[in-house]
């Protein structure tokens, strides 16, 4: 049950595909504490997911965009403002694919085309929503622009393959752009590093079952899930986070700050 704590809130969430996602949690979470929100994904998303039954159960329009595409960028967050009846006071951004994981190409003989098209969609593209939120004004003073990582960013994880570089620039460009919109518009922008969780996307990983309960070993308070997720999302989005910003922030059961859990090697805890 909500505690309306985004009571006239409006938001925009990019990603959500099926019931599995990160972004339809959130998006669901966000409905109930009180928010508006339009939803995007790209169109061939729109196609093969759910999306529009979440659309339907939530009573949020629906936007399509390539994330890619600055034109289309323009058109949701111009149409968002329409729909919702002002300025955004939050953003998720839930977008990430690689060409050469989902081509099986190996780390040691990439497709560069294709790496430069998987930085585009997985990275480039939060650039491109910040900086067309910037150009157009469309974010409210206090507003929280929040795009989803993983730990690989920091360590090696070889079958994350060219998304932890992905990655490593998503969060830079947190950093970065997280100056600007706080010195010229007080909107704060983070990352939420988020546990291994069994979605539609992460699932098609190489060993990711193995990972996932590896990780839920290795974690104090084991993986943290898809609505634990959302969970923290609405805070971030809440005037409860209003001095959180430029941060990379884990949500993780802990496993960010674990050397070794005995639990791993089969020893009980003492």
């Amino acid at each position: 049950m909500g505690t309306n704590l985004l009571k006239g809130k409006k938001g925009v969430i990019f990603g959500a595909l099926d019931e599995q996602s990160i972004a339809w949690k959130v998006a669901e979470r966000c409905a109930e504490e009180g928010a508006q929100l339009t939803l995007s994904n790209a169109p061939v998303a729109l196609r093969f997911g759910k999306i529009q039954e979440l659309g339907e159960k939530l009573n949020a329009q629906i936007i399509p965009a390539d994330a890619t595409d600055l034109a289309d960028l323009e058109n949701l967050f111009a149409k968002s403002q329409e729909v919702l009846g002002g300025k955004i006071d939050f953003v998720l951004h839930s977008i990430g694919m690689s060409l050469n994981v989902r081509k099986k190409r190996a780390y040691t003989d990439f497709n560069y085309d294709w790496m430069q098209k998987t930085f585009d969609i997985s990275a480039i593209s939060f650039h491109k929503v910040m900086q067309t939120l910037w150009r157009m004004d469309t974010m409210n003073e206090w507003g929280s622009i929040l795009a989803l990582t993983y730990i690989a960013a920091q360590r090696s994880f070889p079958d994350y393959s060219e998304m932890a570089e992905s990655k490593a620039l998503l969060e830079s460009f947190a950093r970065s752009f997280g100056y600007h919109f706080g010195i010229k518009k007080k909107v704060r922008v983070n990352t939420l590093s988020q546990s291994p969780t069994k979605t539609t996307a992460g699932s098609g990983v190489k060993g990711f079952t193995e990972f996932f309960d590896y990780a839920d070993k290795m974690s104090p308070l084991g993986n943290a899930s898809a609505a634990e997720c959302a969970n923290y999302c609405a805070f971030l989005f809440s005037d409860l986070s209003r001095m959180i910003t430029m941060q990379n922030l884990y949500h993780d059961g802990g496993f960010s700050s674990m050397g070794l859990n005995p639990a791993v090697l089969g020893i009980a805890p003492e």
